[in-house]
Parts: structure tokens; C-alpha cells; sequence
């Protein structure tokens, strides 16, 4: 039997991610399914803070699923750190009668959600969304999708050109702790080599890689770099060091950077924000707090905020074999 609720909140916060608006939608429409009122509060836990709040109708939602960013706006609040900031927002959610919150956003979000609600056991679910997919128990966060097609999409480009000049790029993309962006989108676009920080390649094996591949005939190379490798300071340092090494190659660097979080997000992201939103409305309306909805096995799920905020994400050691072979 669902418990009643009368007010939910729904807020985004940390970096944006595509997806984030199908996750919004799927929040607002299940709320109007139910009949609970749904607030958008803007600005993330800065908007909790200010009391930037705005009843949200099934119809509010329109023609956003499509899109990019997140409507509701994101924003880090240093404010909410502290108790007096922490002790206004839940008075501005008091006054306001909303009684619950559903989070998007990754584990520094979660971090906060976490907080609130042992200060004020306030009822809370988290949502992923963040294009790095480093959040321990979902198989993906909203946004990862979308990125590494976005990333796939300009190394394809990227390849043309060196092809035509016979050119070594180093590609970086996002990923300053884990590597899931730069080893999906590399398998998927044919790099001859992938740098992640979970396995550190080294100096040497890298231009024995390359040699390699020159030897074997090939002309050009991509080489997709995790912004976190630890092989050198930084990207362009990686560049210098096979440029004094292999005069023979031409190198060029290209740092996709915020792009990859940009644009209108795939299908899947599309469809997996649709279903975590209707989760997450439902398990607060059944009284539960403190999980984040995930995806395991093409199920949703639901683990614990602690546990999702302590836990560590895991390279895909398969995927890892599969790009050594296809560099063969």
C-alpha cells in the first residue's frame, strides 16, 4: 500500500549531465500520477537554501526530454556545508510543506542528501546523474550514454584528419578519477591505445605500442586519454615525450572537455532517466529513504546512500581485454 505524501521536491545539483530533464519529467509525471504536488527547487541546494521554489504540473515538463542541461539549474553551495545553511533549508522545506526529496546529481550530491537527512531525518532518494558513471551500485548514471557517443562521434572526425596527415592525436576526455569514459568511447571508436588511471601503462610501453602499430603498417594512431591518467603531469606532456622520441610521427592534441556533458541525450539515457524517476517517487511514496535508484542487470534498483557514496565504481576488466586484443 503506498503511503501518502502530499509535496515532493525535486532538485539537480553538481555537474550537469544529459538526461537530467528526462529524470526531472519522469519525477513530475509520476508525482501527477500519484496526485502529489511536485516543486522544482532551482539552483540545487543553493535554490534550498534562497527558497528558489516553483510548483512543477505534468504539463510544466513539456518538450524537455529531448534536451540537454537541466532546466532546474545546478550550483555549488559552499553555504550548505554548515549548519545554519543546512537548518534554513529545511525550514524553507517546512514552511513550503514539502516533505521529501528526490536528488540528481552524483556522489557529492549524495554526500549532501546524506547530511539532511541525518540533521533532520528528512526523507531522501538519489537519482545518478553524472557522465564519469563512477557511482558504486548502478551498471550506468544519466549522461554516460550520451558521452561516450558524443566522445565516439568526435574521434571519428578526428580520424580523418589523421589519416590524411599521417598524425598521431592524443585525445582527452573526461575522467579524473576513473576511466569508463575513455575505455568505452576508445573500444568503440578504434583507438590504438586508451590511458585510464586504473592501469598505469607507463612511458615505454606506450611507445613500444606505437611502434607497433607503425610497424604494422598503420599511418596514423588515436590515442584516448582519461583527463586522470597518471602516466605524465598532462596530456601535452604525454605529447612532447613521443615527439622527442618518435620523430616520425606528427602529434597533435585535442581536449574535447566540456562538450562531452553537453547535447541531446541517446535513447537509452532517455529511457533509464523515465524509469528512475518513476522508482524514485514510488519509494519515497512507500515510505522508504536514503537510496539511490541504480540499474543492475537491466533491473532498477535500489542501494543505500551510504553505501553508494563510500563504494567504488569498477573498470570493466573484460572491456580492458577486448581493447588489448583489438589493439593487436
Amino acid at each position: 500500500m503506498l503511503k501518502k505524501i502530499s509535496k515532493i521536491g525535486v532538485l539537480t545539483s553538481g555537474g550537469d549531465a544529459p538526461g537530467m530533464n528526462a529524470a526531472i519529467r519522469s519525477v513530475v509525471r509520476t508525482c501527477a500520477y500519484h496526485e502529489v504536488e511536485c516543486v522544482g527547487i532551482y539552483r540545487g541546494f543553493e535554490g534550498l537554501i534562497e527558497a528558489d521554489f516553483k510548483s512543477l504540473s505534468a504539463r510544466a515538463v513539456n518538450n524537455i526530454i529531448h534536451t540537454g542541461g537541466t532546466m532546474l539549474k545546478s550550483a555549488r553551495c559552499q553555504d550548505f556545508r554548515t549548519e545554519e545553511g543546512q537548518q534554513k533549508a529545511y525550514n524553507n522545506l517546512k514552511k513550503e510543506g514539502i516533505e521529501a526529496l528526490v536528488i540528481i546529481g552524483g556522489d557529492g550530491s549524495f554526500n549532501g542528501g546524506l547530511v539532511f537527512n541525518k540533521a533532520f531525518n528528512f526523507p531522501v532518494i538519489g537519482i545518478p546523474g553524472t557522465i564519469d558513471n563512477d557511482i558504486f551500485g548502478t551498471n550506468f548514471t544519466l549522461g554516460f550514454d550520451t558521452a561516450i557517443n558524443t566522445v565516439v562521434e568526435v574521434i571519428d572526425k578526428i580520424r580523418d584528419t589523421a589519416s590524411s596527415h599521417k598524425r598521431l592525436f592524443f585525445v582527452e576526455v573526461m575522467g579524473r578519477d576513473v576511466g569508463h569514459i575513455a575505455l568505452n568511447a576508445g573500444v568503440g571508436a578504434g583507438a590504438e591505445e586508451i590511458l585510464i588511471p586504473e592501469e598505469d601503462l607507463g612511458l615505454e610501453r606506450l611507445l613500444e605500442s606505437l611502434r607497433r602499430s607503425k610497424k604494422s603498417g598503420k599511418s596514423s594512431s588515436i590515442v584516448v586519454v582519461a583527463e586522470g591518467d597518471k602516466i605524465g603531469k598532462n596530456v601535452f606532456e604525454l605529447k612532447d615525450y613521443v615527439e622527442a622520441n618518435m620523430e616520425e610521427y606528427e602529434v597533435r592534441v585535442s581536449v574535447l572537455g566540456h562538450m562531452q556533458r553537453g547535447g541531446s541525450p541517446s535513447c537509452f539515457d532517455r529511457v533509464l532517466a523515465s524509469r528512475m524517476g518513476v522508482k524514485a517517487v514510488e519509494t519515497l511514496l512507500e515510505g522508504k529513504s536514503n537510496y539511490m535508484v541504480g540499474i543492475l542487470d537491466n533491473k532498477i534498483t535500489l542501494t543505500p546512500l551510504e553505501k553508494a557514496v563510500k563504494g567504488k565504481s569498477e573498470i570493466n576488466k573484460e572491456l580492458l581485454r577486448v581493447s588489448d586484443i583489438m589493439t593487436t
